[in-house]
Parts: C-alpha cells; structure tokens; sequence
C-alpha cells in the first residue's frame, strides 16, 4: 500500500509519519509525503519515505501527489484566527476536498480525514459520541467550523462517489516535546478548576489513524481519538507546574461533561486501547 500523507510537518504529522514509516514494512508499502518543499522533507526522506514537493492548495500538485497512491491521510490543518480565517477555510475544507476529489480519481482506496473533537461544539451533559450532530462553539474562531464543514462535504463524497472515507477526531493532542500541554493554560487559566479537557497522547494518535487506515468496512466511519482521563484545569497547571489562579476553585462550571467525547465506538470496532491513558501515565514514562 502506498500512502500519501499531508501535514507531515505539522505536530501531528511529523510524529506520525515516522510511525507509519516503521509499520509499513511489507511487500509494496510506501510512504510519501507532500511538502512546500525539498529541504523539509530531506528528514522523512532519510527515513524512507518518498518525498512529492508541493503546496496543497496547488491542484495540480496534488494530483501529481496522488497518482499511484492506495490511501491517503489529510493531517494537514490551520489554525489561525482573525484576519487569517480565509486561509482557515481555504486549508481545511476546499483543500481536503480538492484532495478527497483528486483521490477518487486517482482511483486511491481509502482516504482518513484527521478532524477535531472542537466540532462538537457546547456539551451534552454526558459525553460526546460520534453520532452527536457537529456545533462547533464560534469562541474557538474558523478552525472547528471549516473543520465541520470539511467532514459534511467529505461525506457527501462517500455517499455520492465512493469515496472510502474514514474520519478521526483527535482531543487535545500533548506529548513528546509538543508545546501544546504548556499553551493549554492559555484558555484553562480562565476554567474552572475542574472543568475538563479531553487529551490524546502522540503515541496514541498514530496508533488510531493506523486502525482507522488499515481497518476493513468502516468506509463512512466517524471515530473520536482520545485517552481514558479528561484532564482538569487544576490538573493541566500541577502537569505544568503552574500554580493555580487566584478564584479559580470558585468558578461555576454549567455542564461537567463539555469537552469529554465517549471512545467506546473506536474500542469496540477497531480494539483501541491507549498506550497512555492518562496525562499522568506519560508524565510518569517521560513521555511528555
């Protein structure tokens, strides 16, 4: 199987791409990966993997990426706020479907859509399941929307042309030197203290869009990604040793359960268990 991946640059797919690499080992499985250019893919192309240079919202190169591909993983995103939500928008939704269309016709077998969990918008006094219709919350800017989006758009692809269409949606993702567990307490300095935020470890990330890559019959399939332990507000300033905010134990937290998504689907029908279910077990293995 040969694989195309977007976004290997990106804090995701830079973790990923490696994994993929060492779990693509058999007779006719390649790697290749789409990038800006030359120089940064020298790392992955040391690695093994082929390098296809070009920018993602170039059709043309997209196509010449795509041929001869079996599957593709769309990693690629931006996040951006503001003046730059064209961009956003641009990036996440009509660059993933200009890539989903280039797929189809390239005659690639499968395509793994990486989305968020911020889709699902306010909670529902439980936790989130996939079958919970997207409401992504306008306080977290153009990102969940065109994400939202991009997922409508992708399955009407599925429905109406066949595209083998799997989507994952990731928590908060930390771990291995990625500063995302620090930026957290720029939004949970306001929490309350035990306002929760769900969290997927690297590690686990990668082992989720692999199932959800390899995994037979579950074209059309929605998947959330995510570890067994919301962390707290309280808790993301004790893992970064932070103190916390004057008042915040006092803060009033309308639903508990805002934030926290169910991953009974994803274990039940392709046998995930994280490697790390809490931020504390990958504290505790360095893994941070």
């Amino acid at each position: 199987m040969l694989v195309l991946v977007t976004g290997a640059t990106g804090e995701v797919g830079r973790r990923f791409v490696p994994r993929l690499l060492q779990h693509s080992g058999g007779p006719g499985d390649a790697v290749r990966v789409l990038m800006r250019d030359k120089t940064r893919g020298e790392p992955f192309a040391a690695l093994g993997a082929q390098v296809a240079v070009g920018e993602l919202r170039d059709l043309e190169a997209v196509r010449k990426a795509v041929a001869g591909a079996d599957a593709v993983v769309n990693i690629a995103a931006a996040f951006r706020h503001g003046e730059a939500a064209d961009e956003v928008w641009a990036v996440n939704r009509d660059a993933a479907l200009d890539l989903a269309r280039a797929a189809l016709d390239a005659g690639a077998d499968r395509f793994v859509q990486v989305s968020t969990n911020l889709v699902y918008g306010p909670g529902h006094g439980r936790p989130t399941t996939e079958d919970d219709a997207p409401d992504p919350d306008p306080a977290w800017g153009a990102y969940p929307a065109s994400k939202a989006e991009a997922e409508r758009e992708l399955l009407a692809l599925h429905r109406e042309q066949g595209l083998d269409l799997r989507i994952g949606r990731l928590a908060y993702v930390y771990g291995e030197g990625d500063p995302h567990l620090a930026q957290s307490l720029r939004f949970a300095a306001s929490w309350a203290a035990h306002k929760p935020m769900q969290l997927v470890h690297h590690a686990d990330v990668a082992q989720g869009l692999l199932r959800l890559l390899r995994a037979p019959g579950v074209a059309g399939r929605t998947y959330n990604i995510a570890d067994d332990a919301p962390a707290s507000a309280a808790v993301l300033h004790a893992v970064n040793e932070a103190e916390l905010p004057e008042g915040m134990a006092d803060r009033q937290l309308p639903d508990p359960w805002e934030g926290v998504v169910s991953t009974l689907r994803i274990r039940d029908e392709l046998g995930f268990r994280p490697i790390y279910p809490s931020v504390w077990t990958a504290r505790d293995a360095g893994a941070l």
